[in-house]
């Protein structure tokens, strides 16, 4: 279970970063925390795909999708993916679609906004490589936790 981000910020004050309140929360789990890997795209999902094919661990995905409005870069398929793979959660800079089937999967996920639209799949983007949004600066490796107060970032795992 992850610590509540109310006590862990009570607990750690300005050793941490704390999202921007811009996300809506999917998926059946309402909190998760987790190491960081991070994806940067803009309208193409291939490297997510990619990455959540990939053993989770108890890991989280921070996709910075450049918030963009147009499609989505996630949908239930993938995020089948992410929980049969042992992800914790996905963080999606961006939106989402297939949310009413997110919403039964034991993952956390947190998006700006849904959208009907799939993306392209070109392959495009980085991974592993430091993303910036929301008022957070996301390093691979980092340790993000999630629950319904929001979203908070620090170097390494925490306890409240």
């Amino acid at each position: 279970m992850a610590p509540a981000t109310t006590d862990l910020c009570d607990a750690y004050g300005d050793r941490l970063q704390v999202a921007e309140p811009v996300f809506r929360g999917f998926g059946s789990r309402t909190a998760f925390a987790g190491t960081v890997a991070t994806v940067k795209v803009f309208e193409d999902n291939l490297l997510v795909r990619e990455s959540l094919e990939q053993p989770g661990g108890g890991r989280v995905l921070a996709v910075d999708g450049g918030g963009s409005p147009r499609c989505a870069l996630l949908g239930d398929r993938l995020a089948t993916k992410a929980s049969e793979n042992g992800w914790s959660g996905v963080v999606v800079y961006g939106c989402i679609r297939d949310s009413a089937q997110i919403d039964s999967l034991d993952l956390g996920v947190r998006a700006l906004n849904v959208h009907p639209r799939r993306s392209a799949k070109r392959g495009e983007g980085q991974r592993d490589v430091p993303v910036r949004f929301a008022g957070l600066e996301i390093r691979p490796g980092a340790w993000l936790c999630a629950d319904a107060d929001g979203i908070i970032l620090a170097d390494e795992p925490l306890s409240a």
